[in-house]
């Protein structure tokens, strides 16, 4: 079965979800279905087809499986340990990303500013 990563990533998507309205979620052709929820019959919902089910299970079992085998050499401690810096480290880097964002920004803004109008 060919899948692009698109589709890929909304199966995906939709597998974590359980389901999603119809209407935030373009169609992927062969790999959903569409139906109308039961308790809301002006709702369309979609859903993984067995074929999409198989497709995400043969994709990333091995990576889960891959990844369990990684964690599996930690202790508890080492776990929480590694944890804490992936943690410390987001939060850096989202800080660092805002600043950047307001740097710009603001030179942007100076830019304008500084640049001379000319009137017609």
């Amino acid at each position: 079965m060919r899948v692009n990563r698109t589709d890929l990533r909304i199966i995906g998507l939709v597998h974590q979800a359980g389901s999603l309205s119809a209407g935030k979620l373009a169609s992927v052709a062969g790999h959903l279905t569409r139906t109308t929820d039961a308790s809301d019959r002006r709702r369309a919902v979609v859903a993984l087809t067995e074929s999409a089910a198989d497709l995400l299970e043969s994709v990333y079992a091995p990576v889960a499986r891959a990844g369990r085998r990684v964690l599996d050499r930690y202790s508890s401690g080492e776990l929480t340990l590694i944890i804490d810096v992936l943690r410390r480290g987001e939060q850096v880097q989202l800080a660092e990303a805002d600043r950047i964002r307001g740097s710009v920004t603001a030179h942007n803004s100076l830019s304008r500013a500084a640049t001379p109008r000319v009137r017609s």
